[in-house]
């Protein structure tokens, strides 16, 4: 067994490390800022910080898009640093496992494994392993076996909702709606109602504090600009237009799962009825999203202890345990 070894989940808005030297997931935005063009400003939650707020002269990106990696030398830079953050900058030779969505190409998956040859991270090995697997794992689920499990992970840009057996994936459909999606309803909703231009990180932040305004019964504050005046201004958005702008895009993923429950064979969809929905990844628990999932189809759905950290924790069991070890793979042909 190496003696260093990292499993990478490298979602959109978040990227998730799991370093088995410490047995610690590392969860931070995945996003940098590059000033002239050439110079790394910040990375991580330091951009984050400054997004929305930057100069002309400084540019911050998301380097993933939709699930794939859209920007490649930034995504290389970022886990660069990243690692050199984990190792206290000496990179040491380790393998590498990363987690890919199921339903991309296979020029697109390979694009996963180039990242990490080319970060210069002194890659020894680089497995791939399907990402509901691993999301699977990090609930507790044992995905060996030749029970029917149903898995959606609602991630910041997509939602992936995938049939597993057998430590395989029988059934899978990536759809582009996500947390994204959710911030950009709140805006657009806010924006018909109240005539105020609020932010995409004010939008987020209404989003996540939704269930906690919901049990204390009160409205959510926001700031922004009027667009009648051009000032500033401070206004209270009531929880039901929140609610009410989401539930478009919530009802969009419950179409979803209908339409891949209907493919599903029947042997593996008694299972599914008897243990439920698996309800991960970073924007799964927003609002009234598990319980209009559980009304919509009819089914239980058991949300994660940890939906941003699941598909790490997963891959931390699949670099731990050697009983897993066989769901993650290399793609051939790749150059070393």
């Amino acid at each position: 067994m190496a003696n260093y070894a990292f499993g990478i989940d490298l979602g959109t808005s978040n990227i998730k490390i799991y370093n088995r030297s410490d047995d610690s997931v590392l969860v931070e935005k995945n996003m940098i800022a590059i000033e002239n063009k050439k110079n790394v400003f910040a990375y991580g939650n330091s951009a984050f910080d400054m997004y929305e707020k930057t100069p002309g002269n400084i540019h911050i990106t998301y380097p993933l898009n939709n699930g794939v990696i859209a920007d490649i030398q930034n995504m290389e830079t970022l886990i660069k640093y990243f690692m050199a953050d984990l190792m206290k900058g000496n990179i040491r030779p380790a393998d590498y496992y990363i987690a890919v969505p199921w339903d991309v190409t296979e020029v697109e998956k390979r694009a996963f494994k180039d990242l990490i040859k080319e970060s210069n991270v002194k890659a020894k090995r680089v497995m791939i392993v399907d990402k509901a697997v691993a999301d699977g794992l990090g609930m507790g689920i044992d995905v060996k076996n030749s029970q029917g499990v149903l898995v959606v992970n609602v991630g910041f840009d997509t939602t992936e909702i995938s049939i597993l057996s057998l430590g395989g994936i029988v059934l899978s459909k990536l759809i582009k709606v996500g947390g994204k999606k959710f911030d950009d309803a709140i805006k657009n909703g806010v924006r018909r109602e109240y005539s105020l231009i609020i932010g995409g990180k004010t939008a987020e932040n209404v989003k996540i504090a939704m269930n906690e305004l919901s049990s204390q019964n009160t409205g959510a504050v926001v700031y922004g600009r009027d667009i009648v005046t051009g000032l500033p201004v401070e206004r209270e958005i009531p929880i039901s237009l929140v609610d009410e702008c989401m539930t478009e895009h919530f009802n969009t993923i419950i179409d979803n799962i209908k339409v891949i429950l209907e493919r599903t064979p029947p042997e593996l969809a008694a299972d599914i009825y008897r243990h439920g929905i698996y309800l991960t990844g970073g924007a799964s628990q927003v609002g009234k999203l598990p319980q209009l999932m559980s009304k919509g189809t009819g089914l239980k759905v058991n949300v994660s202890e940890n939906p941003i950290e699941s598909v790490a924790l997963g891959i931390g069991k699949i670099i731990n345990d050697v009983n897993y070890k066989s769901v993650a793979y290399a793609i051939e042909g790749m150059s070393k």
